[in-house]
């Protein structure tokens, strides 16, 4: 597993299986997601989170997504992250039956480009909580980070990994700047 440039190394590279359970839940309402929830998951592993992936559909399986959620926590789960796209109903399904805390990322559609999977995910009735990430990659991204968020606030290691991401993050801007300038200058010459 390589490090993307942004994320620091970790400190313990593991030469055996990890074998911790998992402490995030993924779930997609299709495979067909995987191409955007990929980022997700390489964003969890890039902070050595373990976790775990499943498609599970509030419609067209119903029972197993009452059964992941209501036992989520049971199983060690911390943090649960769902996608899905059209009648995006998952997040919102796997919030009712776990107080555990659940971000949900709306997925591009064909049809209205995400907007009916962002609206449906994120209008949520009061005491029903899904804390909703953009559309898409985009979305995917800061989903994992947002439950890397939640997980370091007990986890001294991971709040020092998440602080380490964001210094370099601000190094990257600044040096972007450095070279705005440079080219600017460069044009008036």
């Amino acid at each position: 597993m390589s490090q993307p440039k942004n994320v620091p190394p970790r400190v313990d590279e593991r030469a055996e299986p990890d074998v911790r359970p998992p402490v995030v839940g993924v779930v997609m309402g299709s495979d067909s997601d995987l191409p955007v929830m990929q980022r997700c998951l390489d964003v969890l592993e890039d902070f050595d989170i373990p976790y775990e992936a499943n498609v599970l559909s509030a419609h067209r399986t119903p029972e197993r997504a009452h059964e992941y959620a209501s036992t989520a926590r049971l199983r060690g789960l911390r943090v649960i992250v769902a996608a899905a796209g059209g009648a995006a109903h998952l997040a919102g399904v796997m919030a009712s039956l776990t107080t555990l805390p659940v971000i949900g990322i709306p997925m591009p559609t064909a049809s209205l480009g995400g907007a009916d999977s962002l609206y449906s995910t994120v209008q949520m009735p009061a005491g029903v909580p899904v804390a909703t990430v953009a559309i898409g990659e985009a979305g995917a991204n800061n989903a994992a980070l947002l439950a890397a968020q939640i997980l370091a606030l007990n986890d001294e290691e991971l709040q020092h990994r998440l602080q380490a991401y964001r210094a370099e993050l601000r190094r990257k801007v600044a040096e972007k700047n450095v070279r705005l300038h440079q080219r600017l200058a460069e044009s008036r010459e």
